[in-house]
């Protein structure tokens, strides 16, 4: 049975995202076990239809790990990002001596910051779903062909299934985020830079914003040492240097798990 997860309650970005990490990892590893469970019966060289009954459970499976996905995507970018941006944005006022007030302004970034967000969880549920899927139609294949001739070849009948389970459980590893660049990923490390990635741009753009809103143009960043301006590595050195608010817009964060933040200047001209 899966764990019914409680709503998502707005809080510390670290303590928000070990909270969706873990409740993708479940939706992850309960996909993953039901593929699992479709691999044992070829293993075990079930009869056809025992696996095709499986491989029923296994689609609704895929249907369930894409609801729990979009679900906790939309609580996180209707109730965490907004909750960060503000604290950002009151920060900010609190230098500049001003009140946050959701103007247009705030409700425009907002929008953004959260479609993107949405888009990105999107897209990584939807390549997992495009693997269980191909996974499923492979598999239903297998069962409706080679099952019943398993021991029509040299080899026998449990070699063949043990055979034909391996090369399915090899096409498909859905424990795993898989990047551009071909990089396999954890479930868990991947959500939980995803969510303070996102919850550090929220944060940093209610700041920047409300700092806009009041005519600063320059903002001091605060980072640590070594951390550099556009990427970790990057020789321009950030924490403590002055930058314009346009700048610190293009880079709210220069690197995954970055903590870079902007205290408003508006001594500076």
């Amino acid at each position: 049975m899966p764990y019914d997860w409680p709503p998502l309650v707005p809080g510390g970005a670290e303590e928000v995202a070990h909270r969706v990490a873990a409740v993708l990892e479940d939706a992850w590893q309960r996909l993953a076990a039901r593929q699992a469970a479709v691999i044992a019966a070829f293993a075990d060289n079930r009869r056809a239809s025992h696996i095709l009954a499986t491989l029923e459970e296994f689609k609704q499976a895929i249907e369930a790990f894409r609801r729990d996905v979009d679900d906790e995507a939309v609580q996180f970018v209707s109730r965490q990002l907004p909750h960060l941006y503000e604290q950002g944005a009151a920060a900010a006022g609190a230098v500049t001596g001003s009140r946050f007030v959701w103007t247009l302004i705030h409700h425009d970034a907002l929008q953004a910051l959260a479609a993107d967000s949405y888009a990105d969880f999107l897209s990584r549920s939807q390549q997992t779903g495009r693997m269980a899927d191909a996974f499923y139609r492979a598999a239903r294949a297998a069962a409706r062909r080679e099952v019943p001739l398993l021991a029509a070849g040299n080899v026998t009948a449990w070699q063949a299934a043990r055979a034909l389970a391996e090369r399915l459980a090899a096409s498909t590893q859905l424990e795993y985020v898989v990047y551009r660049n071909g990089a396999r990923v954890p479930v868990r490390a991947w959500a939980e830079a995803a969510v303070l990635a996102k919850s550090a741009v929220a944060y940093n753009a209610g700041t920047l914003n409300q700092a806009r809103e009041q005519g600063v143009k320059f903002v001091e960043v605060f980072d640590g040492p070594d951390c550099g301006w556009t990427s970790h590595g990057d020789p321009d050195k950030a924490a403590r240097t002055l930058r314009t608010v346009h700048d610190a817009a293009d880079w709210p964060t220069s690197h995954p798990r970055c903590r870079r933040a902007f205290g408003p200047r508006p001594d500076v001209q």
